[in-house]
This record gives structure tokens, sequence and C-alpha cells, in this order.
């Protein structure tokens, strides 16, 4: 018998909503999956990608990391894990790090061995190198075996990639599939392999409202898979439908039922109503002691009402001045998947790349063509692209997909995990409009897939982290200043 905790998307290093607290409970969390390893003697913790929330994590983040998987090994518990989308390095990976301290093993195309059962990896695997992919894997003579990866799979709603075309041609045959990239859990059984998603250990975005946990799987015989929950920060969902002749008032007696101490406040409003501003909810929540405050107003507004633009709306006026260029159909779309959609970076230039071809497939040269500058740009493109980038996370590749999801994969989706996510936190803060510019072309405000600064080189980094199988077996011989 085998059994392990099978966790992921821990995203450590994450300053969610630009707040150090956040940045610490995303550590906490991690902990407390580690603490709940040591305490159940479990025979190894797998973790399923996106250790860390970025390439770049800070040495604060890297130093608690450390203690973490110290605690693991002091205990005797292995660490094997493989690389995401949002951590995967040019060359050498984190995981190669913590491996040459002895800390880690990074999952491969080798089998590791723990109780009966032999464990595989496969990084990320960007979706430019996912045609013809032909995985190696190396035989084994244990009496289960499971492979970890990351990425968005079939045949769950938010699916990319058929998992048959990694267990089909591959010489091993698998029990489980253990993933990473979608944010929410789930679980099911596919030609006689379990594929289960882990889900994150943290919110990454406003989008992602179920608790959160990791997944316990026992090898014997049959494959059990339990979820287990974890103590997080509170998230306090208002949602709010207004009544005709409603405004403010309603808004903030509706606010005033909850208890916000310390908690992240996602307010939502809908219906119809007088107006208001967000900036005002906003203050009335903190005032009552929330640590954050996410606000966003749902109602549809007369195209001629001229909007006032707050600092909690900052990316609204981006979208505005973009339309005011006069920018052709496709150019604004490509805008929203850079700039606004749950995109990851290291997905951003292949997500790019195809759009356009789709465009180019499709023979309509006027998408190319630019408009009169003042008309609204509210043509289906435009329509197309805010839609995408206020909700559509399978991401959110995301969603975080913030992204903030799900951020799963960030390839189009966070998973990143929740339709409305950008909603949620783009109208809110002037702080996020910084993330409207990078990681996975970050949602407005929605921080679920992205680290700001992220876009360079991105999809490189990603690819070279994938090397078909996961670890490439080189050595490791970096300092630690060549990996900061």
């Amino acid at each position: 018998m085998t059994r392990v905790i099978h966790t992921g998307d821990t995203h450590l290093g994450y300053r969610q909503y630009h707040r150090p607290e956040r940045t610490r409970d995303f550590a906490d969390a991690f902990r407390q999956v580690v603490d709940d390893a040591v305490a159940d003697d479990v025979d190894a913790v797998v973790h399923a990608g996106d250790l860390f929330h970025d390439r770049r994590p800070d040495l604060g983040d890297i130093m608690a990391t450390l203690s973490i998987l110290r605690t693991l090994d002091d205990a005797g518990v292995p660490f094997l894990a493989i690389v995401g989308n949002h951590e995967a390095k040019r060359e050498g990976q984190w995981l190669d790090l913590f491996e040459s301290l002895g800390l880690a093993t990074r999952l491969g195309s080798d089998p590791v061995v723990v109780g009966d059962t032999a464990f595989y990896g496969l990084d990320f695997v960007p979706r430019a190198q996912r045609e013809g992919f032909e995985p190696d894997f190396e035989p084994h003579d244990a009496a289960h075996a499971a492979l970890v990866t990351h990425g968005l799979f079939e045949p769950f709603d938010f699916g990319e990639w058929d998992p048959s075309e990694i267990l089909d041609p591959a010489s091993v045959a698998f029990d489980a599939l253990l993933l990473g990239d979608n944010h929410d859990p789930g679980t099911v059984e596919v030609d006689g392999t379990w594929v289960t998603y882990c889900g994150s250990t943290e919110r990454a975005s406003a989008a992602e409202r179920e608790d959160r946990g990791y997944n316990l799987v026992t090898f014997d015989g049959d494959v059990d898979i339990r979820r287990r929950g974890l103590d997080t920060r509170e998230f306090v969902f208002v949602d709010i439908e207004l009544g005709e002749g409603e405004g403010i008032d309603r808004v903030l007696e509706r606010i005033g039922q909850y208890e916000l101490d310390d908690a992240v406040a996602v307010v939502r409003v809908e219906g119809e109503g007088e107006p208001f501003t967000l900036a005002e909810v906003e203050e009335f929540a903190l005032d009552r002691g929330a640590l954050v405050a996410r606000v966003s107003d749902d109602r549809e507004t007369p195209e001629e009402t001229e909007r006032e633009v707050s600092f909690a709306d900052p990316d609204d006026a981006v979208r505005e001045r973009v339309r005011e260029l006069g920018l052709s159909g496709a150019a604004r779309d490509i805008d929203e998947t850079v700039r606004a959609s749950k995109v990851a970076d290291s997905n951003v230039d292949t997500e790019v790349e195809t759009r356009v071809r789709d465009l180019v497939d499709e023979g309509d040269g006027d998408v190319f063509a630019s408009v009169e500058p003042d008309d609204g740009g509210e043509d289906a493109d435009t329509e197309s692209a805010d839609a995408e980038s206020e909700g559509t996370d399978a991401d959110t590749e995301s969603a975080d997909a913030e992204a903030e999801g799900t951020d799963a994969e960030a390839e189009g989706t966070d998973a990143e995990t929740g339709e409305d996510a950008e909603a949620d936190e783009s109208d809110s803060a002037v702080a996020d409009s910084e993330a409207a510019t990078a990681d996975g072309g970050e949602p407005p405000g929605d921080e679920s897939e992205a680290a700001g600064g992220e876009a360079e080189s991105a999809d490189d980094g990603a690819e070279s982290a994938a090397d078909g199988t996961g670890s490439s077996g080189e050595a490791t011989d970096g300092t630690l200043e060549e990996f900061l």
C-alpha cells in the first residue's frame, strides 16, 4: 500500500491584491499541507506544479519554501514534484535547486518508487509542443503507477488536451493521473485510469469560492482518492440584486450584514437601481475591518451615459482609451490577450499566434482593418474579447485561472477556475491596474494567473522547462545567485 498527499498550485510568493498578508497566507497554506503529511505519516507529498507563482520568487519566498521542505525532510517524507507553467525558467528550475539540496525529487521519465507505487512526472507542456507528442517512460516492476503532470485536460469542461494522447502511446499503464493547473478539485475515471485535480491550496482568484484543500490518495489494489480541507483566510462573497430605485444605501445595508474582520470582501452588484461609485463601497467594507475589498458592478448601463472613472475602475478607463484609438478588431483582440486576459505569461506568445492564425484562416480581411475612432468599438470582436477577459476562464491557463485561475494553465483558461474572476477584480482597485500589462495578461485587477513583468520571454521559459517527460537529467551546478 502507498498513501500520498497530492497537492499543487501552491503559488508561493503571490502578493495577491498587493498585500504582504496574502503572500504569507499562501505560504501558511502550504505549511499546513506539510504539517498534515508529517502528522499522518504519509509515504510522500506529490506536488503537481506551480510551487511558485512565478519564475522570479523573492529571496524571502525561497527561504520560506526551504524551511517548509526541511520539515518534510526531517520527518523522512519525500517531496516529489514537477514544474508548472508559472514557475518555469529558461534553464535550471527551482526544483533542481531543491533537489541538489536533498529536499526534493524532480519527477521525470524514470520511475521513482515509493512503497509499491512508481511515480513519473511530466512538466507542463506548451500547446505548441503537444502535436505528435510521444512520451517515453522507463518500465517499472511496482504494483501501481501514477503520472504527475500540469495542464488542462479533458474530459473536464475546461479541458484542452485529451489525456489519451499521453496514456495510449505510453509504455506504462497508469492507475492515476495526478494533475495540477486547474484550481478547483475534480476526479473522473477515463478508461480505467483515475484523472484527478487536487485544486489550489489558497484562493488565487475571487472566482474560487469553494474551500481550498488537497487530495489524499491511497494505492492498494484499487485507487482511493479523498478530499481534505485547509484552514485559509476567509473570503466573504456578497452578491446583491438591486431593484428599481435602490442604490448605495441598499448595498451598504447588505454588506453590513456580514462579519468582515480580516476577510477578503468580494461584492458583486447586479439588477437595476441607482448608480454609485465603487470606491465608496470599498471604503465602507474596509472600515468594517476587511483586509481587502473588491467590488464589481455588473449592471447594464445606458451606452450614452458617461461613466465616471475612479480609482476603483482604472482598467475600464484603459479599455475606453483603446477603443478611441481606432484599432482593428484583430488588434483589439490581441490587446486583450496580452494586457487583460487570463492567459499566463508562459502562454501569451502561443495564444496570440493561435488567434492570428485563426483570423487569417477565416479569410475575413475586414477584421484587420482599422475603424473610425470614437465609434464605440463595440463590435462583435470587442465584445468577444471583453467577454473573454471578464470571465472566460476555464484559468484561466488563469483561471488567475488571477488566473487570480483558475488560474488554470492560463492558456486561455486560470482554470484558472472561475468564469467571472476578472469582473470581480478589474472594477476594483487602482493597484491592480499594473497587472493589466503582464502574467497571463492577468485580467484587469484580477491576479489569478499573473505576476507583473513575467511577460518577457515567458513562452521560451515554459518550453525549456517542458522537455517532453520532465527532468532532463542534466546536473544543475548553478549557484543560488545564478538562480536569482
